[in-house]
Parts: structure tokens; C-alpha cells; sequence
């Protein structure tokens, strides 16, 4: 009996088919295991991000900085800073003694001792960096929005374009202040006056050419 059938090309050829599906169907196997990790690793992926919605959901964090809905304007506050401090408060500034005087109703020097009190009581005035590693307003630019305010009476916005700062910042920092002062200097200042006071009052009032007068008009309704 011939058992070769068809001879040994036949047999190779048969061998070689078979060769072929089986890798056919390891390349398919092959596929479907990378198709299964995928799915899994996208579900695990899913199940993170599920995961981490239910917890800000149940743990709700409270907004830093600007409030919801404001208009966020890049006002360079740090050239505004080194701006006033070159016009100023550097060693030779651009306006001089008596400009400064003028704008702020009081001398350099005791506007500075004011400074250097009001951010010793409320850190509030101190310079402090933001979220995102910028430096926020210096106490130069804090401070000096309150005087514009208090020397001039303008409003809070209008502080905006010269020292950079915003309206709501300006009103929280006239408060700050205010507080700060009382705090600080009422012991010294707001106190009845007592003879080494008066004798000074009265002379000065001489020397402007009211002899007699202690205070003034503006002041009638003290005790």
C-alpha cells in the first residue's frame, strides 16, 4: 500500500498550512489578551476619575483669590510697585518732600512710621505671593490707596490706575487700616489732651496768628 499520497510536497505543503493558522489564531489570541488589558486599564481609569468626582462632591473646596464672575485684568502690579517706589520712597525720588506732602497731607517720615506700625499689627499689609507664586501688592500700594482716598476723597476704583489695585481690595484695606490706626496710636493720640498739650496747641495757634485758640472749627463737636 502507497501511504505517500500525493508525495512529500504535499505533506510540506500540509504542514506549512497548518503552521500558518496556528499562528493565525495565536496573533488572534494575541490580540483579544491586548484588547481585554485595554478595556480593563480604561475601566480602572473610569473608576479613578469616579472616584475622585464623589469626593469633591462630598468634600467641596473653597475657592482662593478672585471671586466667581469678576473680570480677571493683568494689571502688572509689580511694575506699579516699583513705580511708587521710585516716585516716591527710593533714596533721591522723583517728587520731592514737598510734593509728597502735598498728595499724601503728611511728611515721608511719619507716613512711613504709619506703615511700619499698621503691617507690625494686621498682616493683612504684608506682601505675600498668590496661588500661582506671583507677588501681591506690596504695603506701599496698600497703604498709599488709603491715603489717596482719605487726602482726596476719591473713590475706591479710582486708585486703579495709577497704584493697581482693585476696588474691592482698596475698600478692605481703608477698613484694615482704620482699624490698625485705632489700635495702635489711640493710647497716644486719641486721648484728651493734657497740659504739655495744651501749651503746645495754644502756641501753635499763636504762631498761625490766632492767639487764644485751642483746636479748631473742624473740631468743635469734641469734649
Amino acid at each position: 500500500m502507497n501511504f505517500n499520497i500525493g508525495g512529500p510536497s504535499n505533506l510540506s505543503s500540509s504542514f506549512s498550512s497548518s503552521d500558518e493558522e496556528e499562528e493565525a489564531i495565536m496573533a488572534a489570541l494575541g490580540a483579544m489578551d491586548a484588547e481585554e488589558e485595554e478595556m480593563i486599564a480604561q475601566y480602572g481609569q473610569f473608576q479613578q476619575a469616579m472616584a475622585q468626582y464623589l469626593n469633591q462632591q462630598n468634600n467641596p473646596v473653597r475657592r482662593g483669590g478672585s471671586i466667581p464672575g469678576h473680570i480677571v485684568i493683568n494689571r502688572d502690579r509689580k511694575s506699579a510697585d516699583r513705580r511708587l517706589f521710585y516716585d516716591y520712597f527710593t533714596e533721591n525720588p522723583r517728587y520731592n518732600d514737598q510734593m509728597f506732602h502735598r498728595r499724601f497731607r503728611i511728611g515721608r517720615s511719619l507716613f512711613l512710621r504709619i506703615v511700619e506700625k499698621v503691617e507690625a499689627r494686621d498682616n493683612y499689609f504684608m506682601q505675600q505671593r498668590d496661588s500661582v507664586g506671583r507677588l501681591d501688592l506690596s504695603v506701599l500700594q496698600k497703604i498709599t490707596a488709603v491715603f489717596r482716598m482719605l487726602a482726596y476723597g476719591c473713590p475706591a476704583d479710582a486708585t486703579d490706575e495709577y497704584i493697581k489695585i482693585g476696588e474691592s481690595t482698596t475698600i478692605e484695606s481703608l477698613k484694615r487700616f482704620c482699624r490698625a490706626v485705632v489700635k495702635e496710636f489711640a493710647g497716644e493720640y486719641l486721648r484728651s489732651p493734657n497740659a504739655t498739650d495744651v501749651a503746645r496747641l495754644l502756641h501753635i495757634g499763636k504762631d498761625h496768628g490766632f492767639p487764644g485758640m485751642l483746636g479748631s472749627l473742624d473740631c468743635m463737636h469734641w469734649k
